[in-house]
């Protein structure tokens, strides 16, 4: 492979982004971050790339300790991509991003690709305000996906998923499409929506009662 390109600067900041400031790269991380994805289903979630931009950003990552590649063992016997520790430690950043970026959202444009799984990462960081610590299964209009919230997961290990839980959850929450938005966009705190009933919340045990009592 060619070598790396760096801004040749001695500082941290210059150094981080010699490895994440190509474009999509950090987008590709915000996949990983839901577990182990193969190259067809990253390339369907990452709406705009090419597929030789991808392969050349998850070579980049790979070689620069990001993410790995392996073989799943039959009955899948399929290559995935899944981040590192190294990698997983990306998460505070890209949810610094999203903090920043929340005031650039605005409304939905017509031309914009929206995902389910996209709104798991400002969920997450809503859940964790509130101090929610589980399994939490979450529906909206445009599919489902599941966040575990709170503690301190393993390294490299998901912290959302696509699709419903892999086991019972701790809460199930259902919200809107205008309430999921705003909650993205920042302009309207999860707590308030709870405690004005914008969001259904399912599950007898204390993470829904919590919830559910706002």
């Amino acid at each position: 492979m060619p070598p790396r390109r760096s801004y040749d600067q001695y500082c941290s900041a210059a150094r981080a982004l010699d490895l994440v400031g190509d474009r999509w790269t950090l987008l590709i991380v915000r996949e990983l971050l839901a577990g182990p994805r193969r190259y067809t289903d990253l390339h369907a979630d990452l709406p705009g790339v090419s597929t030789d931009v991808l392969a050349s950003r998850l070579k980049d990552m790979e070689r620069d300790g990001l993410a790995t590649r392996r073989r799943l063992p039959p009955p899948g016997a399929a290559n995935v991509y899944e981040l590192t520790p190294r990698g997983s430690a990306l998460l505070p950043v890209l949810q610094a991003f999203g903090v920043w970026g929340e005031a650039e959202l605005g409304e939905r444009r017509p031309t914009d690709a929206v995902r389910a799984h996209w709104f798991a990462l400002p969920l997450l960081r809503a859940l964790e305000g509130l101090g929610v610590a589980g399994l939490v299964e979450v529906h909206l209009e445009e599919g489902d996906f599941h966040v575990r919230a709170g503690g301190e997961p393993a390294p490299a290990a998901p912290v959302y998923g696509d699709g419903p839980a892999p086991t019972p959850a701790d809460a199930r929450l259902t919200l809107p499409t205008p309430v999921s938005e705003d909650v993205a966009r920042g302009t309207l705190p999860l707590l308030e929506a709870l405690r004005a009933g914008q969001v259904t919340v399912e599950g007898e045990g204390p993470v829904a009662k919590a919830l559910r009592e706002g």
